[in-house]
């Protein structure tokens, strides 16, 4: 197992922190492209959870995102709020989606979102 980029794990424990869910990442994960803003995990945890909550057919599985994230050791994933996953000339979804990416797979990182234009 290869070992995780040491600057993104502190830039995930720094997110994880919560002093600032302000930082935009775009990793490279499994060959996809995923841009977004990272939030700390018991804040994306519970916007999943209220999702799943709203949803008439998911609604059970809002508890699984309830449960206590552990705290142990450095940050392992990284949890994206107004995410995309970059393809061709449009991300998916337009709006913005919630990713949880392990650490360990992320290939080549930059600081920073994208977005395409047709301009």
């Amino acid at each position: 197992m290869p070992k995780p980029d040491e600057l993104i794990v502190n830039i995930a424990a720094l997110v994880e922190s919560g002093r600032s869910s302000q930082m935009s990442l775009t990793v490279v994960a499994g060959g996809a492209v995923i841009t977004g803003r990272l939030a700390p995990e018991a804040v994306w945890r519970q916007r999943v959870s209220e999702v799943l909550t709203d949803s008439a057919q998911l609604n059970q599985f809002s508890a699984v995102f309830d449960a206590p994230e552990k705290k142990d050791g450095p940050p392992t994933h990284l949890h994206f709020h107004v995410a995309r996953i970059l393809q061709g000339t449009v991300g998916i979804p337009e709006t913005g989606g919630m990713y949880r990416i392990a650490i360990e797979d992320v290939s080549a990182w930059t600081v920073g979102d994208f977005s395409y234009s047709d301009h």
